[in-house]
């Protein structure tokens, strides 16, 4: 191992070995629990599937689990620890480089983050909410998300709008007036892609959503400001919240968990509801991607070495004409290809994740981005070589193949789609440049 890897790979000794007792637990724990998972939801059809019922028992025995093992609310950064409740802080502080490669090993099952109250998009909101959050916010809602009880969706993506594009969001937050001079706000809006939505322990949602200031006396319109001084977020809670329909990614529901059509309509809010206030909108929805991008990509590497892993065991047992699919070149090719692919995207990463460390989100802005549109495409090679050396099973559901190449596709549109995060990077190298 070369001393870029061995550097960026390092751990403390009582990191590593936190990383040691989560490998096992998501090998020996998540992994089986998978198919409890899945035969708990297969005869579950139509409005069945958002049931309470529909949680599939194995998740809350994992949670239990994993606070017994210190596996619990790891995601929370050195920086926050300040902020957060007595008796939820996780077991070990981490940098986000040092969190980032236990992410790759909750990416080996899509059950470990949750069972450690690891899992997006609550792991966002409750940095938002430990940040930003009033303590009527904080008893109300992150309390309960940090304890595992809840929880939340964030609400952004518009259907009838390039919603990639912030200032293009027309969901409206019209500022009103009482005559005693009291304020309060309407929220009104459609929003889809609402990730958590649809699950029945969801309590709450961050909006994302343009002031309006067309109801108030004072002359504080949004013409002429900053594009991106416009916006607010909101906290607002669930049962508010008109559900349209859920929605499939190619097929897939997610479903308890899934993800929502909704509109919020004529939702009356207080100044009690907002996160900082009027126009901190952006700031806020910025706040929460830097750290969640790492956590998604190193996650998505862990999915592509689970993939890898079952390449390599496919290549070494089955054979075709006469010899073993790894004695063949072309498989051959895949293997080394895959192994290439993996520790680009982890280098790439990890490095992103230390220079957040060391300068902050702001400063590694340009990694931040490069690694939301490079890493998904990266690892989409990986998972659909698995997928080829398989054959007809790769993209049957006996393996989880199938789904990952499709999370994996997914990826490069959530968070917002790779040509703005390629934008950004050009941007950034073009001003130094020119600089």
């Amino acid at each position: 191992m070369n001393m870029a890897v061995s550097s960026l790979s390092r751990l403390t000794p009582e990191i590593e070995r936190l990383r040691i007792v989560l490998e096992k637990f998501v090998i020996e724990k998540c992994q089986p629990a998978e198919h409890e998972y899945e035969a708990h939801m297969e005869n579950r059809v139509g409005r069945d599937r958002w049931t309470i019922d529909a949680i599939p028992p194995c998740i809350e025995r994992l949670k239990v689990e994993a606070k017994s093992l210190g596996l619990w609310n790891l995601f929370i950064p050195p920086h926050l620890l300040a902020h957060v409740p007595r008796g939820h802080a996780p077991s070990i502080p981490m940098s986000y480089r040092e969190y980032g490669i236990l992410c790759e090993v909750m990416g080996k099952s899509f059950l470990a983050p949750e069972a450690c109250n690891c899992n997006a998009p609550d792991t966002g909101n409750m940095e938002v909410l430990l940040h930003f959050g009033t303590k009527l916010q904080k008893e109300k809602y992150l309390a309960p998300l940090l304890r595992g009880e809840i929880r939340s969706a964030f609400l952004m993506t518009e259907p009838d709008v390039a919603s990639s594009d912030a200032t293009n969001i027309e969901t409206t937050l019209k500022k009103m007036k009482r005559p005693n001079g009291d304020v309060y706000y309407i929220l009104n809006g459609t929003k889809w892609w609402s990730t958590g939505a649809m699950d029945p322990r969801c309590r709450l949602a961050l909006v994302l959503a343009r002031m309006d200031y067309s109801e108030c006396d004072e002359n504080n319109s949004t013409q002429g400001q900053r594009p991106h001084s416009a916006h607010t977020v909101v906290v607002v809670d669930m049962k508010n919240v008109e559900m349209v329909r859920p929605l499939k990614v190619m097929g897939y529901d997610d479903a308890p968990h899934g993800h929502a059509h909704v509109r919020l309509n004529n939702i009356r809010l207080t100044t009690d509801d907002l996160i900082i206030g009027e126009g901190s909108g952006f700031a806020v929805a910025q706040a929460r991607l830097g750290a969640g991008r790492i956590h998604h990509c190193m996650r998505a590497i862990g999915m592509a070495v689970r993939c890898y892993d079952l390449m390599l065991e496919r290549a070494l047992t089955r054979k075709t004409f006469g010899k073993f699919l790894g004695e063949h070149g072309g498989c051959q090719e895949m293997i080394a290809d895959s192994a290439a692919d993996i520790d680009a995207a982890r280098l790439l990463t990890l490095s992103c994740a230390e220079q957040m460390d060391l300068f902050g989100a702001r400063t590694a802005r340009d990694k931040i981005a490069s690694i939301k549109f490079a890493v998904p495409n990266i690892l989409s090679r990986v998972v659909d070589r698995a997928v080829q050396i398989h054959g007809g099973a790769g993209v049957h559901d006996d393996f989880p193949l199938a789904r990952i190449l499709v999370g994996m596709r997914t990826l490069r549109i959530a968070d917002g789609p790779d040509a703005v995060h390629q934008r950004t990077v050009a941007r950034i190298v073009r001003y130094r440049f020119m600089v």
